[in-house]
């Protein structure tokens, strides 16, 4: 058996959740290396200097950094459940869809979940700060609840954007449950939830030593 692609990953990062997603919907063997984000190992800086995760190595020595280039590099060689190319969608759909997420969601996203990093921004108030950014977020929270009427951001099957949403929409709804579960989104709550509850999810979330 040849070398492996290498990925480093990091558990609970919604960009290094992508890069498993994908990886093991496209029945990619790889050997996956969790890393301690406070002590980064040498191998992972050498390959990319800017010491984020995922990275993905493969065996002739290219280095993809980037979540959703592994995502379409993985789902390029094998994509047995079709995210790349869903009933209903369009590429330009869901590259849309992404990018909203990657951007302007993330941003509030972090403000939200981690107010205190942002002190120049958030004044004397983090908690205040934190829940207009929750505020901001929910909009398009809003926007995703009706497009998922049909069961899947692009219709009636799982794509590209859904695995690429649905770890950072996680992450949102974690950081205040109780708030989450109140809102008037049942179709958004399904969706997560289904995903949660899924094999796919189970193996991708399973702990690794470091």
């Amino acid at each position: 058996m040849g070398a492996l692609p290498v990925l480093y990953s990091f558990r609970r990062c919604p960009y290094a959740m992508r890069a498993r997603l994908a990886l093991a919907v496209s029945q990619q063997a790889h050997e996956l290396r969790e890393v301690v984000l406070r002590s980064k190992p040498a191998d992972l800086l050498a390959a990319s200097p800017k010491g984020t995760v995922p990275v993905l190595v493969l065996p002739g020595g290219e280095v993809i950094d980037e979540s959703l280039d592994i995502m379409r590099w993985a789902l390029g060689r094998h994509d047995p459940a079709q995210w790349l190319s869903p009933l209903q969608a369009l590429q330009q759909d869901m590259d849309a869809l992404i990018a909203a997420n990657d951007g302007e969601f993330k941003q509030h996203l972090d403000r939200y979940k981690y107010p205190n990093r942002y002190p120049q921004e958030s004044g004397a108030s983090p908690a205040d700060f934190a829940l207009h950014h929750r505020s901001e977020a929910a909009h398009w929270l809003a926007q995703l609840d009706a497009r998922l009427k049909g069961g899947w951001l692009m219709g009636a099957q799982a794509s590209l954007a859904d695995m690429a949403l649905l770890p950072f929409v996680r992450q949102f709804a974690h950081t205040d449950a109780d708030w989450f579960a109140a809102q008037p989104w049942p179709s958004l709550q399904g969706w997560l939830a289904a995903f949660e509850g899924s094999e796919l999810y189970a193996g991708v979330m399973q702990k690794q030593p470091p």
